[in-house]
């Protein structure tokens, strides 16, 4: 390749850059402390993010994907981001405790996103969100359609009452997570037997289940537990949300790039039993499904599992079981949820002082190494500088009692050469005195002597 085409190549390049960071800043505007009061106009899909943040920078391609989209679709939701380190008050505001963290703000409304961080899921929880929070189906067409586009569907059936007051309030809180309709009783296919209305049902796995208030208990706790399938795909977003439904979660952990038969058996075989014993644990709040990798799980844990195998979960007391033999078949599952349920099978974990103290320390030994898997400078510094300025003080607060250790020691050694020194002097003294004494004696004698011979002659 010549200079000249090479040239034309880097021109070509830096004009597609110039026009992707165009096209961007179309699509996901940049906002800033004026946002504050310009939001209350619009609905709002907002990025609050960090410079720094790693997590962050990966979501950008995606998040300007769903701008891209979003205008696309002349939807009436904007895409914005926000820096929430420059911006802190009015991050604070919306309650932003980690980064990145997605908000759809509607009229004074804040909605927290906690799904997988995909443009597909973002998109459908901007248009879920932002639409009405109670969506009526007019006719029985309707909510066919309706049926099969949503894997799970809640429904309302009669007219208002005090069940509809609450249907809408748990509706408000957990409509970042599904959908929520409405329908008259005509409405309602006559494959579904209601034996008193109004009442509220949910539409899953290719059957329907009736809201018993006395069965069910609080219509929120029942709507959070039945909002997913028998069986599921989970990953690392699912498994965190499974944790507030006080579910018991039995799940294939397996190896999703691994094709033999051991894995992919064993995945079939919980399906099996999600399926085929599906009336019998319903009731009981059972949750099946496969997670591929044991990441997820042993952060989770705090464990080391071999892969493949079965275990299960107590989101109700963070307790996990792992079977005493190995699964093979629907009837080895079954045995082990039977020894679960009996109390055969010895519990785990827990969420205990001892557990919450190793939870603690597990969490900063995976946080040290990640940081520095990541990004070994940054991990030098944020842990080398501390201890830097540490030993620093250390070794100040050692030099300074050494250096007091010494003065005193050569006080003491001055003072004790003093007081020798005016001993010797004071023994000198009383030397002088003693000579001096002896001299006048001397001289004394010395007198005398010719007194007595001067008074011998006289005589």
């Amino acid at each position: 390749m010549g200079a000249g085409s090479a040239r034309h190549l880097l021109l070509l390049y830096a004009a597609v850059a110039v026009f992707g960071q165009t096209l961007n800043a179309d699509v996901v505007e940049e906002l800033d402390e004026s946002f504050k009061d310009d939001r209350k106009n619009s609905i709002w899909l907002v990025d609050f993010y960090a410079p720094w943040c790693a997590h962050c920078r990966r979501l950008e391609p995606v998040w300007n994907e769903v701008g891209l989209e979003m205008k696309r679709l002349r939807s009436p939701v904007k895409v914005g981001k926000m820096d929430a380190t420059s911006y802190t008050s009015i991050a604070s505001e919306f309650g932003v405790r980690g980064y990145p963290t997605i908000k759809l703000l509607k009229n004074d409304l804040a909605y927290n996103y906690r799904g997988p961080r995909t443009r597909d899921d973002i998109i459908e929880f901007a248009h879920r969100v932002s639409g009405a929070l109670i969506r009526p189906l007019p006719s029985q067409q309707m909510f066919e359609h309706v049926k099969k586009r949503h894997r799970v569907l809640f429904l309302y059936v009669g007219g208002e009452s005090p069940l509809k007051e609450k249907y809408i309030e748990v509706a408000s809180e957990l409509i970042v997570y599904t959908y929520f309709f409405s329908a008259s009783e005509e409405v309602i296919p006559e494959y579904v037997t209601l034996n008193e209305m109004p009442a509220v049902l949910v539409f899953k796995d290719e059957t329907y289940f009736v809201y018993d208030e006395y069965e069910d208990g609080d219509l929120k706790s029942w709507v959070n537990r039945e909002r997913f399938q028998n069986y599921l795909t989970v990953d690392g977003f699912t498994l965190y949300e499974l944790t507030d439904t006080g579910k018991l979660i039995v799940i294939a952990v397996i190896d999703g790039k691994n094709a033999t038969i051991e894995h992919t058996r064993l995945q079939e075989v919980i399906q099996e039993v999600a399926k085929d014993y599906r009336d019998r644990f319903h009731r009981r709040d059972f949750q099946f499904g496969h997670i591929d990798g044991s990441d997820y799980v042993n952060n989770m844990l705090m464990d080391e599992l071999s892969v493949p195998t079965v275990v299960a979960i107590n989101t109700s007391n963070h307790q996990y079981f792992l079977p005493a033999r190995h699964i093979e078949s629907p009837e080895d599952v079954m045995q082990f949820i039977n020894d679960i349920l009996d109390g055969t099978i010895e519990a785990r974990g827990g969420d205990g002082i001892l557990q919450r103290l190793k939870r603690i320390c597990y969490d900063v030994r995976t946080t040290v190494v990640s940081v520095f898997r990541s990004s070994p400078f940054l991990g030098c510094f944020l842990f080398g500088l501390p201890l830097g300025v540490i030993s620093i003080m250390c070794y100040g607060i050692y030099t300074a009692d050494t250096d007091v250790a010494y003065t005193e020691e050569r006080t003491e050694v001055s003072k004790q050469e003093t007081e020798t020194r005016d001993v010797r002097d004071e023994g000198n003294e009383e030397e002088k005195k003693e000579e001096n004494n002896g001299n006048s004696l001397v001289l004394s004698d010395a007198e005398q002597e010719p007194k007595d011979i001067l008074e011998k002659k006289n005589d």
